[in-house]
C-alpha cells in the first residue's frame, strides 16, 4: 500500500512546480558570484559555481516543466514548499564549498580551513547556517578562506535574511497569482504587509534592504574597516546573519568606532520593515510609538545592564559595559558577531545571552528567535486572564497590544499561536540539548550546551566553542535541524512531516 505522500495528485504537482521555481534562485546567485573568482584570480573556484548554477537550473526545470499548469498554491502547500525547499536550497548551496575545496587541493593551494569543506556534512552545515541567517560556522579561520567562498557565505546570509522564497517571488513578480503569492510569502515566516499588495510589499522591502546595506557598507568603511570586509560585514550585519571574514569576528578589530556602527546595523536589522517604511516617510517617532519596537529597545537596555553587572567583577566596569552591550545586542538581534570569548564567561552570563537569543528581534524583521511580539502577547495574556477571573461574569475585559484593542474573539487565536510556537520551540530546544550533551566533549557544561543549541535554533551564531569542523556528524546534523526549524518557526516543518506520512489533506 502506497503512502498518500507519494500519490500522483494535484497537491504533489503544485508542490513540485513551486520547488522547480525556487531552486533556480541558487543558480542565479551562483552566476552572479562568478564575478568574484574572476576579480580575485581564483580560477579553481570558477567551475564549482558554474556547476552549481547548472545543477540548480536543470533540477528546477525538471520539477517545474512537467507540472507548470498545476493549480493555485494554498497555504498548506506553501508550508511544505518552504520547509522542503529550504533543505534543497541548502544542499545546492553546499556544492561550491565541497567542489572548491576539492579543486583547490588538487591545485595544491588553499588552507586546512578550506579543506574541512571536503566533508559534505560540514559544507551542508555552512549552507544551512548561511541561508537561515545563523552564522555558526565550520570555518576555523574565515580569513583563510578564498575570497569567493567568503563572498558566498555573506551572499547566502544576505539573501536568507530576506528569505529565499521572498527573492523568488520578487523575481517572478507578475506571473504568480495573488493568493498563491501570499501563501508562499506567509509560509516563509513572513506575515507583515506594508502595502495591500504582496508584490508592492516585496518591492518596498527589497528597496529598504538594499538602501540599508549600502549605508552600512559606507558607515563601516568610514569607521576604518577595509572595503572588502565592510561589504561582507554590512551584508551579514543588516541580515542579522553574523558570518565574518576575519579570524576572530569583530574582536579582530578591537575598535569602538566599528562596534558602535555595528550596534546600529544590528538593531536596524532586528526592527520590522513596516517600521522602517514609516521612518523612510519621515515619521521617526515611530521607533518609540511602535509597541514592538519600543519593547525591543527596553528589553535590550535591561539585558545589557544585567549582563554588565554580571560581568563587572571579571572584566571591570568599562570593559564589561562595552562587551556586554555588544554581545547582548548581537544575541537578541540574532546577529551573532562576537567581540569577546563568551566561553570564558560565567554560567549566568551565558544564560542571560541565551535568554536574549530566545526572545529574538521584532516580527517582520530579518531577526530570528521567538520574536518580541509573541513574548509580549504571552505576558499580557497572563494579566488578561487574571483580570477575567476576578471580573464579574459577562464583563468585557479589554486585551490591548499597545494602543490597539484586540477583539475578544481574536484574543484566543493570538494567545494560541504565541503559546504553541513557544511550547514547540522549547520542546525542540530540549531535544537538541539532549543530543548535544551526548555528542559533545565532556568538558562542556549544561549551560554551554543550552547556549549553543539556543544559538542555533534562534538563528544567532554566537558560540562557546562547541561548534567546529571536528564535531561529530550527528552533532552537525542536529544543529542543522535546529537552525532549520528555528528559521521557519517550526509549523512548516511539522506540516512537511505530516505530508510525508499522510499527504496534504
Amino acid at each position: 500500500m502506497r503512502l498518500p505522500a507519494f500519490r500522483v495528485n494535484e497537491d504533489l504537482h503544485i508542490i513540485l512546480r513551486d520547488l522547480g521555481l525556487l531552486l533556480p534562485v541558487v543558480g542565479v546567485m551562483a552566476l552572479l558570484s562568478l564575478v568574484v573568482p574572476l576579480v580575485f584570480h581564483e580560477p579553481y573556484a570558477f567551475l564549482p559555481f558554474g556547476i552549481t548554477a547548472f545543477v540548480s537550473f536543470v533540477l528546477g526545470a525538471c520539477l517545474y516543466l512537467p507540472f507548470r499548469h498545476a493549480g493555485e498554491t494554498k497555504l498548506r502547500h506553501g508550508m511544505i514548499i518552504a520547509s522542503f525547499g529550504w533543505l534543497l536550497v541548502a544542499l545546492l548551496g553546499a556544492i561550491p564549498f565541497v567542489l572548491t575545496a576539492l579543486f583547490a587541493q588538487r591545485s595544491g593551494i588553499g588552507s586546512e580551513t578550506l579543506y574541512y569543506f571536503k566533508d559534505p556534512a560540514s559544507a551542508f552545515f555552512e549552507a544551512v547556517s548561511g541561508y537561515t541567517g545563523t552564522g555558526l560556522t565550520m570555518a576555523a579561520r574565515a580569513d583563510l578562506l578564498p575570497r569567493t567562498l567568503q563572498w558566498w557565505r555573506s551572499f547566502m546570509e544576505w539573501v536568507g535574511g530576506m528569505g529565499v522564497i521572498v527573492l523568488m517571488l520578487a523575481i517572478l513578480a507578475g506571473p504568480r497569482p495573488g493568493a498563491g503569492t501570499y501563501s508562499l510569502y506567509y509560509a516563509e515566516a513572513r506575515g507583515e504587509k506594508i502595502h495591500p499588495s504582496i508584490l508592492s510589499t516585496l518591492r518596498t522591502m527589497w528597496w529598504i534592504f538594499l538602501l540599508y546595506t549600502f549605508i552600512s557598507v559606507v558607515a563601516l568603511w568610514g569607521a576604518g574597516m577595509p572595503i572588502w570586509e565592510a561589504l561582507n560585514h554590512a551584508m551579514t550585519g543588516i541580515s542579522t546573519g553574523g558570518f565574518s571574514v576575519t579570524a576572530s569576528s569583530m574582536a579582530s578589530y578591537n575598535s569602538i568606532a566599528i562596534e558602535l556602527v555595528l550596534l546600529s546595523i544590528m538593531l536596524f536589522g532586528a526592527i520590522s520593515f513596516a517600521v522602517h517604511y514609516e521612518l523612510m516617510r519621515g515619521r521617526g517617532i515611530t521607533l518609540w510609538h511602535d509597541f514592538q519596537t519600543r519593547w525591543l529597545i527596553i528589553i535590550l537596555t535591561v539585558g545589557v545592564l544585567f549582563l554588565a553587572l554580571e560581568n563587572g567583577l571579571a572584566l571591570g566596569p568599562l570593559r564589561s559595559l562595552r562587551h556586554s552591550a555588544f554581545q547582548f545586542v548581537s544575541a537578541m538581534t540574532t546577529t551573532g558577531f562576537q567581540t569577546a570569548n563568551i566561553g570564558s564567561w560565567s554560567a549566568t552570563a551565558k544564560l542571560l545571552l541565551a535568554g536574549g537569543m530566545f526572545f529574538g528581534g521584532a516580527a517582520g524583521s530579518t531577526a530570528g528567535g521567538i520574536k518580541v511580539i509573541r513574548m509580549l502577547i504571552l505576558m499580557k495574556g497572563v494579566g488578561w486572564r487574571f483580570r477575567k477571573i476576578v471580573s464579574p461574569r459577562g464583563a468585557i475585559v479589554p486585551f490591548r497590544i499597545g494602543p490597539t484593542a484586540v477583539d475578544e474573539t481574536d484574543v484566543g487565536h493570538r494567545l494560541e499561536d504565541a503559546s504553541l510556537i513557544t511550547f514547540l520551540w522549547m520542546v525542540f530546544l530540549g531535544v537538541g540539548v539532549i543530543i548535544l550533551l551526548h555528542t559533545s566533549p565532556p568538558h562542556f557544561t549544561l549551560s554551554d550546551v543550552i547556549f549553543e543549541v539556543a544559538s542555533a535554533q534562534g538563528n544567532v551564531g554566537l558560540s562557546v566553542g562547541i561548534t567546529g569542523p571536528m564535531m561529530p556528524t550527528v552533532s552537525k546534523l542536529a544543529l542543522c535541524f535546529n537552525m532549520w526549524i528555528g528559521r521557519l518557526e517550526i509549523i512548516p516543518v511539522l506540516m512537511l512531516v505530516r505530508f510525508l506520512f499522510f499527504g496534504v489533506q
